[in-house]
């Protein structure tokens, strides 16, 4: 069974022994790792070289020493390595030139220290178990170095989360902010400002963040997702939603404001177990915006009906507004609200006692009137 920390069974006087030549080492390694992994291949110099040549001389000095004191537990300076990790992050590099440069180094140290180890006169089973030692070693820097890498990773994606939450606030924020405001803020948000978007709403208990389009800039249980027509987008939009949501219209990004509006007033009036669009509830918003005008519009367009009892009235409303909708086709009105056609007839003659149905602006004003009350806006003369 292999040992978890093979080093700690070496003999500490083997130390003291390759210490000598430990500068010598640290150049070849360096040199070797440059001439095999093409990230290291750059002239050494300024913050790069003094990093590079830390983290060399660092871990051989270090292996030497918990030979020498036989050091138990976790590594002592594993934060060197941790921050080697953190700046292949920061570089834009992938953890594996990292990686690569830790077993190029393992192999180069093995063949010096296996040189060493004959030189000293060491036996077979103790030359096995540096070769072990070094490896594992080299393991447990490079998993350090990993935990550091996705440390980075983590942070920058949260930073760049941020960002982004923070640029879909200066998009909707009213008054409009400036333009030159929003590309500074998209640049330092790593994002291309799309042609057009809009925006989504849910309730916060739905989680809908991860599931939306690629490229949407979120912020809580508010999103603005780029190109919204493009072809099977919408569908992939609903799909993100398990409750109750409202998707805004399409829009330039300078209004991304308005279609915020739209899907926040979509969400409030209209019921819905998904995706709603707020474009195909215009009537709805167009009626509630003043709820006040429509109940004193009602009052006065219905004020013939006054005298009539609640079901009576409630049968001639019916009857008028499946009338307005249908374009006074008699069959489509029986049908709509499924009695016979002469009971419609027999009704619409009552109506057109009360109301004078010819008029094409008081028959607009009633078809708005039977719609808002259909939608259950307004409040109703009894």
């Amino acid at each position: 069974m292999l040992a978890e920390r093979p080093w700690e069974g070496l003999p500490p006087e083997l130390a003291p022994a390759m210490r000598p030549g430990l500068g010598a080492l640290a150049e070849e390694m360096i040199e070797t790792i440059r001439a095999t992994v093409p990230a290291y291949a750059r002239p050494l110099e300024g913050a790069f070289a003094e990093g590079v040549r830390a983290g060399v001389e660092g871990a051989l000095s270090q292996f030497l020493d918990v030979i020498e004191e036989g050091h138990a537990g976790p590594l002592p300076a594993r934060e060197l390595y941790a921050d080697l990790g953190r700046g292949e992050a920061r570089e834009g590099r992938s953890l594996e030139a990292l990686l690569a440069a830790y077993r190029i180094g393992a192999r180069v140290a093995w063949r010096r220290a296996a040189e060493r180890a004959r030189e000293l006169g060491m036996d077979d089973e103790v030359q096995a178990l540096l070769a072990e030692s070094i490896f594992a070693y080299m393991d447990e820097l490079s998993a350090v170095s990993a935990e550091g890498f996705a440390r980075e990773q983590s942070a920058a994606a949260g930073e760049l989360d941020r960002r982004r939450g923070a640029l879909a606030r200066l998009l909707v924020q009213s008054p409009p902010a400036d333009p030159a405001a929003v590309e500074l803020a998209a640049r330092e948000a790593r994002v291309e400002l799309p042609q057009t978007l809009a925006a989504a709403v849910w309730r916060e208990e739905d989680h809908a963040a991860s599931r939306l389009p690629l490229g949407s800039l979120v912020d809580g249980a508010f999103a603005l997702i780029p190109d919204p027509d493009a072809p099977g987008r919408r569908a992939e939009i609903a799909r993100a939603f398990r409750s109750a949501a409202a998707l805004g219209p399409t829009v330039p990004w300078r209004d991304a404001a308005r279609s915020a509006r739209r899907a926040a007033e979509a969400l409030r009036l209209v019921e819905a177990d998904g995706l709603v669009f707020a474009d195909d509830h215009l009537t709805t918003l167009l009626l509630e915006h003043d709820p006040s005008l429509i109940a004193e519009l009602a009052e006065r367009r219905l004020a013939p009906l006054a005298d009539a009892t609640p079901a009576q009235r409630e049968r001639l409303l019916e009857t008028l507004g499946a009338w307005l909708l249908h374009h006074g086709s008699v069959p489509d009105v029986a049908r709509a609200i499924h009695v016979h056609p002469q009971t419609v007839r027999y009704r619409l003659a009552q109506l057109r006692e009360l109301f004078d149905l010819d008029d094409p602006e008081a028959r607009f004003e009633l078809l708005l009137v039977t719609r808002a009350r259909g939608l259950g806006l307004g409040s109703w003369p009894q």
